[in-house]
């Protein structure tokens, strides 16, 4: 094997077969899931997961909730290269499939425009489909459905590296395919779920650029290089691949910079203490020089160029919100050519400092308003959409309603498996329970420093995967509890076989019993109101 890791002293003794073969067992688990057995798994649960979320995608057959905001957006982004205003009746213009719905300004728009060009794109996949047609409900939801569905396949991989387990990393898929939020928002055209997508693929790549360094660390010392003074390893490529798909998430929701933030520490934590276990002495300054400051590269640089590329529709055209506002300020010094990009990028700066203001000073008394606390227990859900006048129950009282709630017995359990996972942390450092609360507390922490502000249930979308990597860790505990005891074992696992069968049960179950008033599906009113059990769930805090 040709490596480019490097060595200050190339002639030194090879370590014993013994350390080389310690080192490859420490860095490397053995996993015994076929390459090929693990993607089926993959494509088969990804597969009904999508099978869920396609089946009706046009219901309800009209623009609602955010699609107000986001969908016309998308169609301002794909005809115009920037957000567009609209005319008076443009949801009635949209539903029919009409495009005279713009006015002649650009709009003010408070997050960046990825999201919207994915909803945009969606559309136009769907259009080339044989039975497709551009700007229906099925268009606009389209690319939300298909990234569910790729959400779901990328976490059954992700879990099955982290367990090395076959069936732990499938049913991890499946817990994200049958939570009620992830099915709300995969089957709407809001932005959220792209954002859970980029954030968990940013993710999945640092996992993997993870094992792929511990290999090159194993073939090193196989191959007889002395690895205790060993500095580059190579290009991470799986780490560039982070720093874009965490581009693409901030250029969805500036949210993700939390992600970034905590996924780009652990990145080089997981560098320092490879170098720690590969016998390092004073492995401080290579780790910073070799790993640190190129994985910042990797990861924060590119993604801020991806960021600013993702506003090439607005930075290239003439029409956006804003787009002029720093025309004419140039310094005098500047060359000409210069002085266009110069402006443009001022005018972006100060469109961002408008986006940034609007944020800090936003207020609402919307009804579903939900505290960060009160996100894992999903106090109050938001009702997406309610329509008391339906037909095609067989009853007189008929109802559709989409509400955006997890699936209790998911998210109720998550927070026995947040425990678990702080418990296994703290007890036994194990890097997987770190990493999964890291994702958890990026995506949740933050957001209690802005108790004034209004937020909702559905922003902690993005920290659902992590979550359920934390159910199915701690499954993985229950049931591979007493290996150590022989004498127990045959009954422990026999315990942690019933509590993994009755969990999946009971998910299956609470979804199925709660996915007709997630999908807007013809029901009595008296079996609707049965499914939610607490008024705030119906009302939010509002009232009634």
């Amino acid at each position: 094997m040709t490596t480019t890791a490097t060595s200050s002293t190339s002639d030194a003794a090879p370590p014993p077969p013994g350390r080389a073969r310690s080192l490859r067992a420490r860095f490397l688990p053995a996993n015994p899931v076929p390459l090929w057995l693990g993607w089926l798994a993959a494509v088969v649960v990804a597969g009904f997961a999508g099978a869920l979320r396609f089946v009706n995608l046009g219901e309800p057959a009209r623009i609602y909730f955010d699609e107000t905001y986001y969908a016309k957006d998308a169609y301002g982004l794909w005809f115009h290269g920037y957000e567009h205003q609209t005319v008076e009746h443009a949801d009635e213009l949209l539903a029919q499939g009409q495009q005279e719905i713009f006015t002649g300004t650009g709009d003010f728009i408070v997050h960046p425009p990825v999201g919207k060009w994915m909803i945009a794109l969606g559309d136009w996949l769907w259009s080339l489909l044989p039975f497709g047609t551009t700007m229906t409900p099925e268009g606009w939801r389209f690319a939300a459905a298909l990234a569910g569905m790729l959400s779901v396949l990328i976490l059954v991989r992700l879990a099955t590296r982290l367990t090395r387990s076959l069936l732990l990393g499938s049913t991890a898929g499946l817990l994200l395919a049958l939570d009620g939020l992830h099915f709300t928002l995969s089957r709407i055209a809001m932005v959220d779920i792209f954002l859970t997508l980029f954030v968990l693929a940013g993710f999945a790549s640092l996992v993997i650029d993870r094992d792929k360094t511990r290999e090159r660390w194993a073939r090193l010392a196989e191959a007889g290089v002395d690895v205790t003074t060993v500095g580059w390893l190579g290009m991470r490529w799986w780490r560039v691949a982070a720093g874009l798909c965490f581009g693409l998430a901030i250029g969805t929701k500036w949210s993700a910079l939390f992600f970034v933030a905590a996924f780009g520490l652990l990145t080089v934590a997981w560098d320092y203490g490879a170098r720690r276990s590969a016998g390092q002495r004073r492995p401080f300054a290579r780790w910073f020089g070799i790993d640190a400051v190129p994985a910042f590269v990797q990861t924060v640089v590119v993604a801020g160029v991806v960021y600013l590329v993702s506003w090439s529709g607005w930075l290239f055209s003439s029409g956006g919100y804003n787009r002029d506002q720093a025309v004419g300020t140039a310094p005098d010094w500047m060359p000409g050519f210069l002085a266009a990009p110069y402006e443009a990028l001022a005018s972006l700066v100060d469109y961002h400092d408008r986006m940034m203001g609007f944020h800090n000073g936003l207020s609402s008394d919307h009804s579903y308003i939900s505290a960060p606390w009160e996100w894992l227990v999903m106090r109050t859900p938001v009702m997406f959409h309610y329509d008391g006048e339906a037909v095609g129950c067989g009853t007189g009282n008929c109802v559709t309603s989409v509400v955006s709630i997890g699936t209790p017995i998911i998210w109720w359990l998550s927070l026995v498996a947040v425990v678990a996972m702080i418990a296994w942390w703290v007890t036994l450092r194990d890097w997987r329970a770190g990493a999964v609360l890291i994702g958890v507390a990026a995506g949740w922490l933050p957001w209690l420093a802005f108790p004034d502000r209004p937020m909702f249930l559905f922003y902690a979308l993005p920290i659902l995967p992590f979550l359920v990597l934390a159910i199915v860790l701690m499954l993985g505990l229950v049931m591979g509890a007493g290996e150590e005891s022989p004498r127990f074992a045959p009954y422990t696992r026999a315990f942690g076989g019933v509590v993994f069968g009755v969990v999946l049960l009971l998910v299956l179950a609470n979804f199925a019993y709660l996915y007709p008033v997630l999908s807007a599906y013809p029901m009595d009113e008296g079996l609707w109101r049965e499914r939610l059990w607490f008024d705030v769930w119906i009302y939010g805090s509002g009232g009634s």
